[in-house]
C-alpha cells in the first residue's frame, strides 16, 4: 500500500476520474457562466462581447436585484428566529412524550416536507385566494371580516405571505434534524445533572442546546441555502409579482433567462449569486466556528 501511495502517477490515475468529473460537472459550467456573464446575448445569436456592462448595471442599477436579495435575507432570518425556534420545541414536546403518540405526532409533523411543490403552491394560493379561499372564509366565521385581504395580491402583504408557505414547506425536516439530534443526547447526562440539583429550564439551557450546537450549524446552513435558492415556490405561487414585491434571485435569473432572454444577464447574475452564496457562508463558518463533544 505504501508502495502505491508514493507512486505519484498511480495517485494522478487515481484521481484522474474525480478531477475529469468536476471538471466538467462544475468548473467548466462556471468559467462559461463568467464568461458568458461578460456577453450580450440572447440565446440565439452569437455573443457580443461587453466586458463587465452587465455586472455594473446589476450591482448599481437593478433595484430588482437587490430587493430580491433583501427577500432572501428576510426569509433566512424568518427561518432562523421563527421557523427554528418554534421546530426545536415542538422536537423537544415529542421527543420527552414517548410511546406511539411520538411516532404519530412525528409523521404528522413531517408531512408538509414530503407533499409536492406543486401541490403545497397551488393549495396555499386557494387557501389565500380572496373571495373563496379558507382564510378569509375564517375571519367572516370568526367576525373578523374586516381582516380579509388580498394576500398574494397586495404589495405590503404578498412577501409575509409567501414566506409563510415556505416555512410551512420546510417545518418538517427543521424539526426531524433537531429531533434527530435530540435523540443523540444520552439520557445519563440529564439524570446526572438532575441529581446535581438541576430542574426544567436549566437542563435545556445548560445540557440540550449546547450539546446541538453542531446540529443547530447544520440546520441554520440549511436554511440559509434554502433561503438563498427559492425558486419553484416563488415561480408556482406568484412569479415575483405583483411587480417585485415577491421577487427572489433564483426567480428573478429564471426571469432574465427565459422570460426576456437575456442570457448573458441572466449569468452575470448567476456569478454575482454563487459569490452571495460564498461570501455569506465564509461568514456563517467564521460565527460557528468547529467545536468538538465528547459524552
Amino acid at each position: 500500500m505504501n508502495k502505491v501511495l508514493s507512486d505519484k502517477k498511480t495517485i494522478l490515475l487515481l484521481c484522474l476520474p474525480g478531477i475529469l468529473i468536476y471538471t466538467f460537472a462544475i468548473l467548466s459550467p462556471i468559467i462559461l457562466s463568467i464568461y458568458l456573464g461578460m456577453t450580450d446575448w440572447s440565446g440565439i445569436d452569437k455573443p457580443t462581447f461587453v466586458g463587465l456592462k452587465n455586472f455594473n448595471t446589476i450591482l448599481f442599477s437593478d433595484v430588482t436585484f437587490w430587493k430580491s436579495l433583501m427577500h432572501a435575507v428576510l426569509l433566512a432570518l424568518a427561518y432562523l428566529f421563527i421557523q427554528h425556534p418554534i421546530a426545536l420545541m415542538f422536537a423537544i414536546f415529542i421527543d420527552k412524550i414517548g410511546g406511539k403518540a411520538e411516532k404519530i405526532f412525528r409523521t404528522i409533523f413531517f408531512v408538509p416536507a414530503i407533499i409536492p411543490v406543486i401541490v403545497t403552491s397551488r393549495m396555499w394560493v386557494s387557501l389565500y385566494d380572496p373571495q373563496y379561499g379558507l382564510i378569509n372564509k375564517a375571519l367572516d366565521f370568526l367576525h373578523l371580516g374586516f381582516l380579509k385581504h388580498q394576500w398574494l395580491g397586495d404589495p405590503r402583504t404578498v412577501l409575509p405571505s409567501v414566506i409563510v408557505i415556505l416555512m410551512w414547506q420546510g417545518f418538517g425536516w427543521a424539526l426531524l434534524i433537531y429531533y434527530a439530534g435530540l435523540k443523540g443526547i444520552p439520557e445519563e447526562l440529564y439524570e446526572a445533572a438532575r441529581i446535581d440539583g438541576a430542574t426544567g429550564f436549566k437542563l435545556y439551557t445548560k445540557i440540550t442546546v449546547p450539546l446541538l450546537k453542531p446540529v443547530i450549524k447544520v440546520n441554520f446552513t440549511i436554511a440559509i441555502i434554502s433561503a438563498l435558492k427559492q425558486m419553484e415556490t416563488i415561480y408556482l405561487t406568484t412569479n415575483g409579482g405583483p411587480g417585485d414585491a415577491s421577487q427572489f434571485l433564483a426567480n428573478y435569473l429564471y426571469i432574465k433567462a427565459f422570460s426576456s432572454y437575456q442570457y448573458g444577464y441572466a449569468n452575470a447574475i448567476s456569478v454575482l449569486f454563487v459569490i452571495v452564496c460564498l461570501a455569506i457562508n465564509l461568514i456563517f463558518q467564521k460565527i460557528f466556528k468547529p467545536e468538538t463533544y465528547e459524552y
